[in-house]
């Protein structure tokens, strides 16, 4: 993909080689595919482009330069009435820090029909190469990349050990569920809670460092990304 200047992408690190058009082009077409599962996200969902916009990449994303969000392609479906290819859904970095050398892949939302796929593999794959591949190899060079989700979320929890993140921490009651969200941690609020409506999630930490990277991780992603369709 290519850098467009139409856009800022507002990111504390270079965004190279990624593309960084409007997100209401990126919204319109993700409300086009059958849509991922906000169940075990402390946001979402959105009934429209507009409130995608507002409500994450204008509201939660792009006003914080340690937040990016890019689209996803299925560059195998690509023809003349689609030049990038068949979009599958959205997926960025978050808690980016420039001083620490440490990012975290974050906003994952790939549609049902790309999940478990090359798509997702090569997506994620993509994103960690360019965090933890050196400058000289076109890398950002950082030292640890951080995958974040819901304990019960059996199907992120796969595809992030699937590539390699080893979890490293489980941190409890991190966050209040939105309203109307059903799946939370699985344990009572406490008599007296300000909130006792809302559920409340935990939260396991997985990394990939930059050892972790260059004894084998890094081989492991190549392979994965290298399958034959």
């Amino acid at each position: 993909m290519v850098t467009s200047d139409e856009y800022n992408a507002n990111f504390c690190f270079p965004v190279r080689d990624l593309e960084s058009e409007r997100p209401s082009k990126h919204a319109s077409e993700f409300f086009k595919i059958p849509r991922p599962s906000f169940d075990y996200l402390p946001f979402g969902p959105y009934e429209t482009p507009e409130d995608f916009v507002s409500g994450l990449t204008e509201g939660l994303i792009h006003p914080n330069p340690a937040n990016t969000l890019f689209a996803v392609y299925d560059k195998t479906r690509a023809s003349e009435t689609l030049p990038d290819g068949t979009f599958a859904g959205v997926m960025g970095y978050s808690n980016g820090s420039s001083p620490n050398l440490a990012v975290e892949i974050a906003w994952v939302l790939i549609s049902p029909k790309f999940q478990r796929t090359h798509v997702t593999t090569n997506a994620i794959g993509l994103l960690l190469k360019y965090a933890l591949d050196l400058p000289e190899n076109g890398g950002l060079g950082l030292r640890r990349v951080v995958w974040q989700c819901s304990p019960f979320n059996g199907p992120s929890l796969k595809a992030a050990e699937r590539m390699g993140f080893k979890t490293e921490a489980l941190s409890r009651w991190t966050y209040v569920m939105p309203e109307g969200k059903l799946i939370g941690n699985g344990r009572d609020r406490r008599a007296g809670d300000p909130k006792p409506h809302l559920l409340g999630r935990d939260t396991q930490t997985l990394a990939v460092c930059w050892d972790d990277w260059e004894t084998g991780t890094s081989q492991q992603v190549e392979s994965l990304m290298a399958r034959v369709i």
